[in-house]
């Protein structure tokens, strides 16, 4: 009998938090909703869910509420982790040993990956997106992001499947490979002293290229020169400010300012989105295999 093939990728510190996600789920439910309801049951992966399965299961109770039929599989390579996992499970709701192989029986709709490749290298990281988005159903969208330990800090970004509207080759990409579509900000507006402090929850792709010269050095700086501009809207509290500040910034810089991406509503709740242009790294390495 052979033996099933070894799980791709490696096992991550595990750390998590009840509600550590609830910034991006709440994103993914309102500008990815209408994805998932136009599937008849979609399959929705949550990949490396770490030492606890709470953010899986919080996941899928706000993505049932979306979609009455979604299938939520939790995805984990230490088999320790999924044992844990398995009492949670119940209808719609399960746990799987795997990686970046997604173990499956069908290409998801969506998939949620957070605090993953933070142990990676840069061209790892653009690998394991290759690898995440040929699973992908040909409509379906990575939603691939970094948070800090409480969720008061978080970025992601968003990749769509092989048959998605995003093409290939575009800027900061590589030809053949998978091309990012947007980059989304999001923060916890009473704690921020400045957008900039957003630095150290992008994407491994470009936490090392923030440095002058780099688009994203260069978008943070300017963020933070809004954010000061916008210091007199403070008496109206920090919300008013941020909103300001994202106006301020899109004067200069490509913010999307019409739903479901982007408006005041969204501003509101402490996020921006950008398209990956915005920020896409001047030049990138090839990437070698996960293996």
């Amino acid at each position: 009998m052979s033996r099933p093939p070894r799980p791709e990728g490696v096992i991550t510190r595990g750390t998590t938090a009840p509600n550590r996600l609830r910034r991006a789920d709440r994103w993914i439910v309102s500008v990815h909703g209408p994805l998932l309801r136009r599937a008849d049951r979609p399959l929705v992966v949550d990949l490396g869910f770490g030492a606890s399965p709470v953010t899986t299961a919080e996941l899928f109770g706000r993505l049932r509420a979306a979609h009455p039929r979604v299938e939520v599989v939790g995805i984990e390579i230490d088999p320790v982790r999924v044992a844990a996992a398995r009492p949670r499970e119940r209808e719609g709701l399960s746990f799987r040993l795997g990686g970046f192989e997604l173990p499956v029986d069908r290409p998801p709709t969506m998939i949620r990956a957070f605090n993953v490749l933070r142990q990676y290298g840069e061209s790892e990281a653009w690998a394991a997106w290759d690898r995440l988005c040929a699973g992908l159903s040909p409509d379906g969208v990575l939603v691939e992001g970094t948070c800090g330990e409480t969720g008061r800090r978080a970025a992601w970004v968003t990749l769509n499947g092989g048959g998605g509207a995003v093409g290939r080759g575009r800027a900061g990409s590589r030809p053949g490979v998978s091309a990012p579509r947007t980059i989304t900000f999001a923060a916890h507006l009473p704690s921020l002293s400045r957008p900039s402090e957003l630095a150290e929850r992008l994407p491994k792709t470009l936490i090392h290229r923030n440095v002058p010269g780099e688009r994203v050095h260069d978008l943070l700086a300017a963020f933070d020169r809004a954010w000061a501009a916008a210091a007199p809207q403070s008496v109206f509290g920090p919300r008013q400010r941020w909103v300001t500040a994202v106006e301020l910034l899109a004067r200069d810089h490509p913010v999307v300012t019409v739903p479901p991406y982007g408006g005041r509503a969204r501003w509101r709740l402490g996020e921006v989105t950008l398209p990956w242009s915005a920020v896409a790294p001047h030049e990138t390495s090839l990437a070698p295999s996960l293996q």
